[in-house]
Order: C-alpha cells, then sequence, then structure tokens
C-alpha cells in the first residue's frame, strides 16, 4: 500500500485520479535562475510566485478528491515515524557527501558529519539530497576554512513525471539521459521503494527513459523516442513485466517543417506530452502537423518482449483506436497546452496557454524565424485552447491553473505530477 493510498497502477490516462507524488521546489531552483539553459530551464522567473503556484496546484487537484503526497513532506514524516527509514536516510545522504582537502583532514571531517548526522532534522538531510553539496576543507596560515559547492543542484526535480513511469503493474523507474537529472531516479527509487511497501518498483536496466515519453490508454500505451527516450529504454521498461497492455506504439518525437535543416532545440518537443495527450476515453488532444509526422511501430507484447507488427504514425494510430483529435495550432502546442493533467474522462487541469504564450514571446525564448511564425499563424484567439468553441464541443471540463512562472522549467502540470493511481 503507498502511504495507505492503495497500489500504484494506471492503465489508462482517462481514468479517475487518486493520487499523485509531487515535489515544491525547493532552494535548488534558486541555482538555476543564475543560468536557466544550462539548467534546462526555458527562461528565467519568480520563484516565491512559482511556489505560490505549486500550491495551488496542489489545492486544486486535492479539492478534486485526488490525494496528494509532497515529497519532502513524505520523507520527512517517515523519517520522523520510522528509524529504519531515517537511518537509510542519513547512508544515502553520507554517500553522496563529498569532502575535498588533504587526507587526514578530509577523514576527520567525514567522520565528524557521520557522528552528527542523527542530531540533523530530515528536512536537512532531504535538502543536502537535492542540492548535492560537497565541502573544500583549506587552509591558510595553518587556519582551515570551508568552501561549500553544489555539485548538480537538482532544479528539475519539480517535474516528477518524468523520474518513472507507472504502469499496469507498478512503478518503473527510468535512466534520465541528461546529465543535469540523472541523480532525480535514484532520489524517487530509494523513496518509492522504501515507501511503497508492496515491492511494486522496478527499475530499468538498460537505454533511457522518462515519464513524459509514456501516456497509458487501457488496451495500448504510447511511448515517445527522442531526445530523452530510447527504444533500448522501452525494451527494457517492458522486460520488467509491469507494462502489460495488448499493443504498444513507438513514435520518434518529430519537429515541424520549418524546424528541418536547422539545429534542433532538445527541448522542442522532447516528450511525447509536449504535443500529445488524452482527455478522455476516445479523446486526444494534440498538434495534428506533429502527429502525422510522428513516426513508429505497432508491437505485440510476447511475453516480456516487443514483437514488431506494422509501421505506422500517431496520428493514423489513434485514428485506428478510435480517438477524435482537438486539434491544436503551432502556438497552443508550443505553450504548454498538450501538457494538461487529465483528472478523470473529460475532466483535466490545463494551464492559461494565451497567458503562457504572451510570457514567452516577451522573454524572447523564441528564435526569430519561430517567433514570426507565430505572429503570422492564422487562429482565432476567442477560441483558443483551453478554453472556447473547440473544446466545449468534445465536452472537455477544463480547470485553469495559474502555472506561467512555473513553466518556465519547460511543462506544465502533467510533467509536474508522478500520477500514482489511476482507476
Amino acid at each position: 500500500m503507498y502511504w495507505g493510498y492503495g497500489s500504484m497502477t494506471a492503465k489508462a490516462e482517462w481514468e479517475p485520479l487518486k493520487s499523485v507524488l509531487m515535489h515544491r521546489p525547493g532552494v535548488e531552483i534558486e541555482y538555476a535562475m543564475l543560468a536557466p539553459r544550462p539548467f534546462l530551464f526555458e527562461r528565467c522567473f519568480h520563484t516565491t510566485a512559482a511556489r505560490t503556484e505549486h500550491k495551488d496546484l496542489q489545492d486544486t487537484l486535492s479539492h478534486n478528491g485526488v490525494k496528494v503526497q509532497v515529497l519532502k513532506d513524505g520523507v520527512v514524516k517517515h523519517a520522523k515515524d520510522s528509524s529504519e527509514f531515517r537511518k537509510a536516510l542519513e547512508e544515502e545522504v553520507i554517500r553522496n557527501l563529498i569532502f575535498y582537502g588533504e587526507i587526514g583532514d578530509t577523514e576527520k571531517a567525514r567522520e565528524e558529519f557521520k557522528k552528527n548526522i542523527e542530531t540533523l532534522d530530515a528536512e536537512n538531510l532531504f535538502d543536502f539530497l537535492t542540492l548535492e553539496p560537497s565541502v573544500d576543507l583549506k587552509k591558510t596560515e595553518n587556519v582551515q576554512y570551508p568552501t561549500i559547492y553544489s555539485n548538480v543542484p537538482l532544479a528539475n526535480l519539480y517535474f516528477m513525471r518524468d523520474q518513472q513511469i507507472t504502469a499496469t503493474e507498478g512503478i518503473v523507474v527510468g535512466n534520465m539521459k541528461s546529465l543535469q537529472r540523472r541523480k532525480e531516479t535514484e532520489i524517487t527509487e530509494f523513496f518509492l521503494r522504501r515507501l511503497s511497501g508492496n515491492g511494486t518498483v522496478k527499475r530499468i536496466d538498460s537505454g533511457f527513459l522518462e515519464g513524459g515519453d509514456y501516456i497509458p490508454a487501457g488496451d495500448f500505451a504510447i511511448f515517445g523516442t527522442g531526445p530523452r527516450t530510447d527504444l533500448q529504454g522501452v525494451r527494457s521498461a517492458v522486460a520488467t513485466g509491469s507494462v502489460d497492455f495488448d499493443e504498444i506504439c513507438v513514435v520518434e518525437n518529430p519537429v515541424y517543417d520549418f524546424m528541418e535543416g536547422s539545429k534542433r532545440d532538445p527541448m522542442i518537443n522532447m516528450h511525447v506530452d509536449t504535443y500529445f495527450n488524452i482527455a478522455g476515453d476516445g479523446i486526444a488532444v494534440g498538434s495534428r502537423i506533429l502527429l502525422e509526422k510522428a513516426r513508429g511501430a505497432v508491437y505485440a507484447l510476447d511475453g516480456q518482449k516487443l514483437e514488431r507488427l506494422r509501421d505506422t504514425t500517431l496520428m493514423k494510430y489513434i485514428k485506428e483506436k478510435g480517438f477524435n483529435l482537438l486539434d491544436l495550432s503551432i502556438r497552443e502546442q508550443l505553450s504548454y497546452s498538450s501538457n494538461f493533467l487529465t483528472l478523470s474522462d473529460k475532466k483535466i487541469v490545463a494551464v492559461n496557454s494565451p497567458l503562457v504564450l504572451e510570457r514567452l514571446m516577451k522573454s524572447g525564448v523564441f528564435s526569430q524565424q519561430l517567433a514570426g511564425f507565430i505572429k503570422s499563424e492564422q487562429v482565432n484567439r476567442g477560441d483558443e485552447f483551453p478554453r472556447g468553441k473547440r473544446v466545449a464541443e468534445f465536452g472537455i471540463d477544463v480547470i485553469e491553473v495559474e502555472l506561467s512562472e512555473l513553466t518556465g522549467g519547460y511543462g506544465g502540470a502533467h510533467c509536474m505530477t508522478a500520477s500514482l493511481q489511476r482507476g
């Protein structure tokens, strides 16, 4: 039982969302404001306002019957309630902490830290994991003084979707391709294994896999591949035995025609959920242009292996499965319109995409070519997602949330939540 919330499983994106895991951005995102792009952020933003937005998203989910566990709160509670968990947390911090300097000095400092760690708050221990501090012990005139470094603060941790997928038979922890994010899976695996209590947490043993590239859809599932996920990662996830569908469609995340031949921004269409999502049984939301360009193959499961059946495109495949598409314009797709979180059949939590786009344009994050294309695009501004006639015609109930600051890290409500139980 996951924190008493039930088994961790999700068979379809439109099944009622029961529980999620979230991470409130901590001091680690302050470092990303010094150099947003190297931290894989889209732009700089106001971090205090971002935390308020995150709390509002949590409250929105709670008010709609979703049990929300904030990662740090859960860890602190269990560290206080369980001496075994507390000890494991201490050992994880000790394992990650590095001391530099003369051998005698570093050994002494490490032993002193081990002796003192029992007196530290669980909040301190959690922050040490997200900041990855190291201590450089220097001497001048025989006086020792420390310089503290934070190796790679885990500024992207609040995008809790990506470190793992919740499949039909439990959690599968992935591997992250970006060096800035690789430690995140160690943290989520450490916590989920110890807090699940039901042995349903597994990990891929090869390739790369991120949760934003996975969408379950009843008797089938869709995986995107590209900058963050590869086919070997998908095969490895299937090999765990936790992914059980009649078919799996694996596509390569595409780019627009006008982007072909130019240097690709690895953050554009990095995951399948940046251009495609499911709002209800038989209702898809995404960019038709990109869905028609997203080429791949359909696979059947032969035990715990994939057996290739036929080539396809994502557009062709969802039509075969009886899905209707609410088509997104380029400006809508680039402003996180498809990165909504489905609460239940035809009920979603979405960002105010026009407001986000306005922020993006003012921040100058798009290339001159792309910005010009967006300005020239012929769209009905009064009918832009998530409002307007099209959404109403599909019968989609939309709850809008303000995430114009948090989306600066590249992602919306879908990316910020790890769905742990549906159905």
